[in-house]
C-alpha cells in the first residue's frame, strides 16, 4: 500500500511530525529552499513581464532527486512547510520540482507542532495560495534587481566585492544618520540641586529623604545653566525655610507586556540574554521544530517564531489562567482574560503570538533536556506568556511637594516614592528596558509626611550635568526602529542585522552599531543617486504593497514595474555622473619585513590582505590576520583567525609555518581552571580544554572573554 508523503524543511521537524502521523506517512526534509534565482546572472527578464528563472542549486540536486522518487511512489503529497509567505513559496517550489504524475498535492499549515494542531491541519488541507507565493516572489525579485544592478556600480566606482541590498541599505542609512546626529551634537551644561531633609520632630538623619528642585512655587520652570547660577541659588536655599506644601498618594497599576512577536522577542533576548537576532531565531527554530524531551519524545516547545500578531488561542489563554490560579493563587488571575490589540502595521492576525505549546511544561521541568541557550530562550518565552495573563501589579505612589521660602523667591522641591502593594505579574517577569529608556529619576522611601510639616535642611547637593547625544543603536533598538518605521517583516530583521555587519559596513562596539568609513561612503553614494530606495517611507510603502499582493489587492507584475521603471533611470544616471571614490588606506601596526615601512590593509578578489605602504618601490604583501589576544599553547606566539582555501574559518598560530598549531574552535583568553591549558568555545556558552579535556559552562570562565570579544585586526 502506498504511503502518503509529507515534505518539511528540516529533519528535526520531520522527526517531531512522525511521532503524530504514524506509519502510513513517509516524511522527507527539503533542507530549506530547493530552487532559487541563479547566482551567475540576474535571473529576471526585465523586458517581458519580469519573469524569474529558477534553478536548482548544485548542493540540492541530490535532495531534489530523492524527493522526486518519493513523490512518484506516494499516494498523496502533503507540503508542511512553515506557515508564512516564505514557507508558502517553498511549498510551491517543491510542487514544481517534484511534479508527481498521479498523486495529489495538499498544503497543510500549523503554528505549533502539537498532536491537536497536526491532526487539525491534516484534516483541513488546502491548495497552495499563489497570492502568498507571489508576494514572496516579488520581494525576491525586487531584492535581486537592486542587488544585482547596484552592486556592479559599486564595484566600478568604489571597490570590488561590495554589494547593496534593498532593505539592508536603508538600515545602514539609519545607522549612519544616527552617527551623524552624535557627531553634530553640542552638549549643553545644566545643573540640578537636591536637598536632604527631615521632619523637625525626628532625630537628625532619622527619616531623612531627598527632594529635587523643580522650579518656583508658582509653577515657573527653573533652568540652571552655570555654576554661578547654581551657587547663587544654593546660597539662598541654605537660608530658606522648608515645609510640606502638598502630599498626594494614589494607587497605580502596571499592566504586563503583550506576548512576544518576532521583533519583541529579538529585542528582549538582546536586553536580557545578549543574544543576537540571528542567534535568537536559530534557537527559536529549534524550540519550534521539536526537541527530545525525556519520555515524551520529540516535542515542539513553542509556537511559530516568525509572527507579527499578538493574538493568543483561547485554549492557550484558558490553560495559562488555570495554571496561574493553581501556582500563585486566584488573586493573581484577572477577572477577564487578557487580549492584546494589534500594534504592528500589516500584522497577519491569522497568526499567533510566540508562546509555549503547553504552559504545564515549566522551564525547570525541561531544562535538563535543553542546551543553555535553548533553556534561557524557552524560559523567556514561557514567562512572558504566563505573565501576560496575570493580574496587574499595584503600587502606592506618593508625591510630596515641598515649599522652600527664601529671601528673594519661593522655591518648589519634589520627592516621590512608589511602594509595591501587590506584585501581580512582576512576581514572575518584568520587561527589560533599553539603556535610553531607563528612568533617571531617583525613587526613595519617604517618611510619613503631612501638609504643613516643618522640615530641617540637612544638606544641599548641586550637581553639574551635560545633555547627552542620542545613543547608537543596539540590536534591540535597531529592530524596534525598523519595526516602527515599517521596514522589513518578522523574517527579515535578523538577516538585515547580519548582512550590514558581514559586508563590513557596520561594526559592533560594546554592543552598539557603528558605521565603518566604507559604510558611510556607500550609504552617502546610494542616498545621492538612489533617493527612493534609500528613503525610509518609500521602503515602508513597498512592504505595504507586498501585503496588498498577498491579499489579492495588487498585481505583482505591476508592482515590480512601478518600482523598476524609475529605478532603471536612476541607475543609468548614476553610471554617468557618479565619480570614482578613493577609499583611504587603513594603517596597521605591522611593519614590512623587507623595508620596515608600515603595512596597509588592502582588499583584493580574495578578501583583505596587508601590503607595504612603500608600494610600488616595495611590493611586499602579507596575509590579513585578526589577533585574538590568546597565546599559542605550543610556542607562546599569538593565535590569529585564519580562513582556509575552502573559505572555512579556523584559528592558528601566528608563527606558522614554524608552529603548526590550529583549532576549529575559537580560543578563549582564560586558562583552563584545571590545568591552565588553552580553552576553546564549545557549543552554546560552554568551553573545553585542548589539553586535559575539561568541559564547563562559559559563565564560570567567560568574564574576561567578553571584554575581549572584539578582535583587533593587525
Amino acid at each position: 500500500m502506498k504511503k502518503k508523503l509529507v515534505i518539511v524543511e528540516s529533519p528535526a521537524k520531520a522527526r517531531t511530525l512522525s511521532k503524530f502521523l504514524g506509519a502510513s506517512y513517509n516524511l522527507k526534509a527539503s533542507l530549506g529552499h530547493v530552487r532559487d534565482l541563479p547566482k551567475s546572472k540576474l535571473g529576471v527578464d526585465t523586458e517581458t513581464g519580469f519573469t524569474p528563472t529558477y534553478v536548482i542549486p548544485r548542493d540540492k540536486s541530490k535532495i531534489v532527486q530523492e524527493l522526486k522518487q518519493a513523490a512518484s511512489k506516494a499516494a498523496a503529497i502533503y507540503l508542511a512547510t512553515d506557515p508564512d509567505r516564505e514557507g508558502e513559496a517553498i511549498s510551491w517550489h517543491l510542487a514544481e520540482v517534484t511534479k508527481s504524475n498521479g498523486a495529489s498535492y495538499h498544503r497543510v499549515v500549523f503554528h505549533e507542532i502539537t498532536e491537536e494542531a497536526i491532526e487539525r491541519a491534516f484534516k483541513h488541507p488546502r491548495s497552495i495560495d499563489m497570492q502568498l507565493v507571489n508576494a514572496q516572489q516579488t520581494r525576491r525579485i525586487l531584492d535581486r534587481l537592486v542587488g544585482y544592478k547596484i552592486s556592479p556600480l559599486l564595484w566600478q566606482k568604489v571597490r570590488k566585492r561590495l554589494s547593496a541590498g534593498r532593505v539592508q541599505s536603508v538600515a545602514l542609512r539609519i545607522i549612519v544618520d544616527r552617527e551623524r546626529e552624535i557627531e553634530k551634537f553640542v552638549p549643553t551644561e545644566y545643573w540640578t540641586i537636591e536637598a536632604e531633609l527631615a521632619k523637625k520632630t525626628a532625630r537628625p538623619k532619622k527619616g531623612a529623604f531627598r527632594a529635587a528642585l523643580v522650579g518656583l512655587d508658582d509653577g515657573t520652570r527653573l533652568e540652571i545653566h552655570s555654576q554661578q547660577q547654581a551657587e547663587a541659588i544654593t546660597a539662598e536655599l541654605e537660608q530658606a525655610v522648608y515645609s510640606v506644601a502638598k502630599v498626594s498618594t494614589k494607587k497605580v497599576t502596571r499592566q504586563p507586556a503583550p506576548p512576544f512577536i518576532t521583533s519583541t522577542l529579538q529585542q528582549e533576548a538582546w536586553r536580557k540574554l545578549r543574544f543576537t537576532a540571528k542567534q535568537t531565531m536559530a534557537v527559536a527554530q529549534q524550540l519550534y521544530e521539536g526537541l527530545p524531551i525525556g519520555n515524551e519524545g520529540n516535542v515542539g516547545l513553542i509556537t511559530y517564531m516568525r509572527t507579527d500578531s499578538t493574538r493568543l488561542a483561547h485554549q492557550a489563554v484558558a490553560e495559562a489562567r488555570e495554571f496561574i490560579s493553581r501556582k500563585y493563587g486566584p488573586e493573581f488571575v484577572p477577572p477577564h482574560a487578557r487580549s492584546f490589540a494589534r500594534t504592528v502595521k500589516g500584522a497577519q492576525e491569522a497568526h499567533e503570538a510566540i508562546r509555549p505549546t503547553r504552559v504545564q511544561r515549566e522551564p525547570a521541568l525541561v531544562k535538563r533536556y535543553l542546551t543553555p541557550a535553548q533553556s534561557k530562550l524557552y524560559d523567556l518565552i514561557w514567562k512572558r506568556m504566563v505573565a501576560c495573563q496575570m493580574s496587574a501589579a499595584v503600587f502606592d505612589s506618593t508625591t510630596v511637594d515641598i515649599a522652600a521660602r527664601g529671601t528673594k523667591a519661593r522655591y518648589l522641591f519634589r520627592a516621590s516614592s512608589s511602594v509595591n502593594t501587590f506584585p501581580g505579574f512582576i512576581i514572575l517577569y518584568s520587561e527589560g528596558k533599553d539603556e535610553v529608556e531607563k528612568e533617571e529619576g531617583k525613587d526613595s522611601l519617604l517618611p510619613s509626611l503631612e501638609k504643613g510639616d516643618s522640615l530641617s535642611l540637612l544638606g544641599l547637593f548641586p550637581e553639574q550635568h551635560f545633555t547627552q547625544p542620542p545613543s547608537r543603536f543596539t540590536e534591540a533598538t535597531l529592530i524596534k526602529m525598523l519595526e516602527q518605521e515599517g521596514i522589513g517583516r518578522p523574517s527579515t530583521y535578523a538577516p538585515i542585522l547580519s548582512t550590514v555587519q558581514e559586508r563590513e559596513y557596520v561594526t559592533k562596539v560594546g554592543g552598539y552599531f557603528q558605521p565603518t568609513e566604507l559604510g558611510v561612503i556607500v550609504s552617502d553614494l546610494l542616498c545621492r543617486h538612489f533617493p527612493d530606495i534609500m528613503d525610509i517611507a518609500f521602503t515602508a510603502r513597498m512592504e505595504l504593497e507586498l501585503d496588498e499582493i498577498a491579499n489579492s489587492d495588487r498585481n505583482w507584475v505591476d508592482a515590480v514595474r512601478d518600482f523598476y521603471t524609475p529605478f532603471e533611470k536612476s541607475l543609468k544616471t548614476a553610471y554617468q555622473v557618479m565619480e570614482r571614490v578613493k577609499l583611504p588606506d587603513e594603517l596597521t601596526k605591522e611593519v614590512c619585513p623587507r623595508c620596515g615601512k608600515p603595512m596597509l590593509v588592502k582588499t583584493g578578489r580574495f578578501g583583505k590582505f596587508l601590503a607595504c605602504s612603500g608600494y610600488p618601490e616595495c611590493k611586499s604583501t602579507m596575509p590579513f590576520r585578526v589577533k585574538l589576544g590568546v597565546a599559542c599553547p605550543q610556542c607562546g606566539a599569538e593565535l590569529v583567525e585564519r580562513v582556509s582555501k575552502k573559505k572555512r574559518r579556523f584559528y592558528g598560530c601566528s608563527n606558522y609555518p614554524n608552529c603548526k598549531f590550529a583549532t576549529n574552535s575559537k580560543p578563549l583568553p582564560q586558562p583552563c581552571p584545571d590545568c591552565g591549558g588553552l580553552l576553546t568555545a564549545y557549543g552554546q556558552q560552554r568551553a573545553k580544554c585542548t589539553k586535559c579535556g575539561y568541559k564547563g559552562r562559559v559563565p564560570e570562565i567567560k568574564t574576561a572573554a567578553e571584554a575581549k570579544s572584539e578582535a583587533v585586526p593587525t
